[in-house]
């Protein structure tokens, strides 16, 4: 595990946030996932939410995605030098927030099928007033890093094993330095060798100054990554 650096800024900030979910379809029970959640994460900094399957780890992290929105609290990002309310937010400040602030590694990549895996990985950095040839040459280097062979950049990789898929996946993620990034178990697929770039790539975005806070299931990676643990424990559910 690292070493934090207390005097680093802090770009994300999760304060008193709390997220139920009602199943209607077993009688309106009412499902509390996490309760008054406080997290800040700085700049340089990588935070793992630590915790057993089940305690609300992937919904944390959605949620400061603003995939899914919290009961109570704030979510606080700082947005081109300004703190902003991510759940305050109007939608169309939602999106621009995503496109320059924060970056989003799922465990899953969802594309339109037909579209190229290069055209795939380069679109953030287009939609971010990169050159289209400056985006190309940049996605050209992570998927040589990450091991996507020449021949498929032309394909779709909805084709692709689960494992090029991941990793086109952690391309498109890494292809601009976002000041956040949030990472769900971006490993989760991959052999050792992949496995160490992308700590590699994790530990780059760390030096640039982005504050990371992710999901890592593999002790090796977490390690190498992390500079501090944050649990997340599962709260009881209450009948309806």
């Amino acid at each position: 595990m690292n070493e934090g650096n207390e005097t680093l800024t802090i770009r994300l900030h999760a304060k008193g946030l709390s997220k139920t979910f009602t199943l209607h379809t077993q009688g309106g029970a009412v499902l509390p996932v996490f309760d008054r959640i406080e997290l800040a994460v700085k700049s340089g900094e990588c935070v793992c939410l630590h915790g057993p399957s089940g305690a609300g780890k992937s919904t944390l992290l959605r949620s400061l995605y603003a995939n899914y929105k919290p009961d109570a609290g704030e979510i606080l990002v700082d947005h081109e030098g300004q703190m902003t309310n991510l759940l305050a937010a109007e939608p169309w400040e939602v999106v621009e927030i995503r496109r320059r602030t924060i970056g989003y590694v799922s465990q899953f990549l969802r594309v339109i099928p037909r579209v190229s895996t290069i055209d795939v990985v380069t679109e953030p950095a287009i939609a971010n007033g990169v050159a289209a040839d400056v985006a190309e040459a940049a996605a050209k280097g992570l998927l040589e890093r990450l091991r996507i062979p020449e021949r498929l950049w032309s394909l779709a990789p909805a084709t692709f094993s689960g494992g090029e898929q991941q990793r086109v996946n952690i391309a498109r993620g890494f292809i601009i330095d976002y000041p956040i990034m949030l990472l769900d178990e971006p490993t989760a697929s991959l052999d050792a060798t992949n496995r160490a770039t992308v700590i590699a790539l994790i530990n780059e975005a760390k030096s640039r100054g982005s504050a990371i806070a992710g999901i890592f299931h593999d002790a090796e990676v977490r390690d190498a990554v992390a500079d501090r643990l944050f649990e997340v424990a599962p709260v009881a559910a209450k009948a309806a």
